[in-house]
């Protein structure tokens, strides 16, 4: 592998190398990075963004059944680890300690086996191995083979056997897998078919999996697989293109809750009968996605997230009474680690939201008492000085129904800065994603310290506002989402406390292309642009991406191998129309992305000097699709702010 990414690192070099004629190329490496043109960065920054960097959050990862207490995950030097709180608000008691970010952290349900499951891949590979920790004697093992990508490592019921994904057969296709801790050497696959099949859950009686078959944002299929038959049965079968989300068996065996737009713009929940085959909606008067569900172990309750215009909201039902549970009001923002404890009396939750980083709260069932158990540091800064977004519409370019279509965006504006304020827009990825109003220590600063505006939109193909909207931009309507950028440059012009000639556009992965071609189709109106880990050209990408990705990313992007989608994608890609952007431009990329790779940014910095044009780079060699370790994230945070100072501010 070492062997692999210094040669890889020396062909970046050599291909950078090769166009430096259009200006004397500086290149340093601090660390595992690679620093083309990116100036040092000054002392007194680094003293500035000193406590921002030092923000922490916690994630819920699972109860402890030896205790009444629960695993959480958070970092304390450079990666997240995971760690054991015993009460409220106290001590965080490091278990993990590695290089690599951890991910996970599933306790055994055998009460003989007091250990979890976890995953950790090497340098942002994303060719994550299981392994299970063993809590009695402090030593961790490797389940999976350590060559293929492996995931969703799901306990049955028992906890003698787990579930998980592997691409162990032929590297592309996700095949479900059975195996155990003791004898990891003999799992054994019990579902062998192209593309992507994941184990969701187990039966009650450890004898059926529920497996969905991912195609695409627009459309997936669940079935249930018999372990002993290995008959393979769809649930609810139609001819129609459903996209589903969540699913769980209940408590009885006798149906499944599941999240779904079958007939609707939004994902509801719904409860299938296995016997009548039949579907019921539970969740027909709320028009927004249901995103998320639990039940509780004794089958009383369930619990679901809605994402409501991009606010997460809470609702919990009494399965035996039919009714709602009333809850605590909880602050606007995200809601996500939902989990009922083993016994059905507590629930955990995080909130999170733009001026405060995710904690784990519980909630008392039976006594409504909700109650805070971790409190993240924020570096010693006084968070009422932070900012909260405003949730704006503006119009686009096509109409709906006769009226202009609106395209949500979060407005962030800094407190005690008056105006006409420079602006970032901040484009999300995906292009599936949705942006939402997270804790974001980095906009922050933005705002408190550099004095700028930040927006955040939702362009056509976001998800979170129907499947409609979703669809809006998929094969040749790739464009159209381009130009409600364009449109929200105008919206800019209209803002008296924005300033329309100071504009800078920053974006990872498809957000990273929505940078770039903003820049090329607005060249003129951006002052500056951050292109993070992005796609230049779209037939190389779709070439290039790992193979396993290939097929979900040409249903949404068009097949390359179609001449004329070739053609197209050709046409619109940022690396074919380098000659429009003039402006400055930040390309940062991880050696080892296996989703758009190190060769789309290669290749987007050779054009761009090619051209003559003002072009920063930055590559880590540890780092995959985004930078994890918090080393390498300071100095990317640095260096951008750096950039903005010198080209966005001025």
């Amino acid at each position: 592998m070492r062997i692999f990414q210094s040669f890889l690192v020396l062909t970046v070099v050599l291909v950078l190398s090769a166009f430096s004629y259009a200006g004397e190329v500086k290149r340093v490496e601090i660390g595992n990075l690679v620093l083309e043109n990116v100036p040092e960065i000054p002392l007194e920054l680094k003293e500035r963004l000193i406590q921002y960097q030092n923000v922490r959050s916690a994630s819920f990862r699972d109860w402890d059944p030896k205790s009444s207490g629960i695993l959480i995950s958070t970092r304390f030097g450079e990666t997240r680890q995971l760690h054991l709180v015993n009460q409220p608000l106290g001590q965080r008691s490091q278990i993990t300690f590695f290089n690599e970010p951890v991910g996970g952290g599933s306790f055994c349900p055998d009460k003989n086996n007091y250990g979890f499951l976890f995953s950790k891949d090497i340098g942002g590979s994303e060719v994550s191995q299981i392994f299970y920790f063993d809590m009695n004697t402090g030593s961790y093992k490797m389940l999976s083979d350590g060559e293929s990508r492996n995931g969703s490592a799901n306990w049955s019921n028992k906890g003698d056997r787990f579930s998980f994904y592997s691409t162990k057969r032929n590297g592309r296709d996700f095949d479900v897998y059975i195996g155990d801790i003791d004898n990891p050497e003999k799992a054994y696959p019990v579902l062998e078919k192209s593309g992507f099949w994941i184990a969701a859950d187990w039966s009650p009686d450890d004898s059926k999996l529920l497996i969905v078959n991912y195609i695409s944002a627009n459309e997936s299929y669940y079935h249930i697989l018999d372990l002993k038959t290995k008959e393979l049965s769809q649930i609810n079968p139609s001819d129609k293109k459903i996209a589903y989300g969540a699913a769980a068996f209940s408590k009885d065996g006798k149906g499944v809750y599941i999240t779904s737009d079958e007939d609707s713009e939004f994902q509801h929940l719904r409860y299938y009968d296995l016997k009548t085959k039949k579907m019921k909606v539970l969740t027909g008067h709320i028009k927004w996605d249901v995103n998320g569900l639990d039940l509780s172990d004794d089958g009383k309750y369930l619990s679901y997230t809605v994402n409501e215009d991009g606010v997460g909201k809470l609702y919990m039902l009494n399965l035996k009474t039919g009714k709602e549970i009333d809850l605590p009001d909880l602050p606007i923002g995200q809601i996500y680690g939902t989990s009922f404890s083993p016994d059905s009396k507590r629930f955990s939750l995080v909130l999170n939201s733009s001026i405060s980083p995710g904690d784990v709260y519980i909630f008392n069932i039976d006594k409504n008492k909700l109650q805070r158990w971790t409190k993240s540091e924020v570096g010693g800064l006084n968070t009422a000085t932070f900012s909260a977004p405003e949730l704006i519409h503006y119009p686009t370019f096509d109409k709906i129904d006769g009226k202009p279509g609106m395209i949500p965006a979060f407005l962030y504006k800094p407190k005690n800065k008056k105006g006409p304020l420079p602006v970032i827009i901040d484009i999300h990825g995906g292009p599936e994603g949705q942006e939402l109003p997270y804790f974001s220590s980095t906009t922050q600063f933005w705002l408190n310290e550099l004095g700028v505006a930040v927006l955040a939109p939702n362009v056509r193909g976001s998800s979170g506002y129907g499947k409609s909207f979703l669809k809006l931009d998929n094969d040749y309507k790739r464009e159209d989402s381009v130009k409600d950028i364009g449109k929200l440059l105008d919206w800019i012009k209209t803002q008296p406390d924005l300033d329309a000639n100071r504009v800078a556009v920053i974006g990872g992965s498809y957000g990273g292309y929505m940078v770039l071609s903003s820049m090329v189709n607005y060249n003129e109106r951006i002052r500056c642009g951050v292109d993070i880990v992005g796609i230049s050209n779209f037939v190389t990408f779709l070439k290039n991406t790992k193979e396993y990705r290939q097929d979900l990313r040409r249903v949404e992007y068009g097949d390359e191998r179609d001449p004329k989608m070739a053609e197209f994608l050709q046409k619109i890609s940022p690396t074919t129309n380098s000659d429009k952007i003039t402006k400055p431009l930040f390309v940062v990329q991880g050696l080892n992305d296996p989703r758009v790779p190190a060769s789309e940014a290669e290749q987007m910095v050779a054009e761009i000097r090619k051209n003559k044009g003002d072009v920063w780079y930055m590559l880590a060699k540890d780092e995959g699709h985004g930078f994890r370790k918090k080393t390498n994230r300071d100095h990317y945070t640095a260096a951008v702010i750096l950039f903005f100072e010198k080209y966005l501010l001025k």
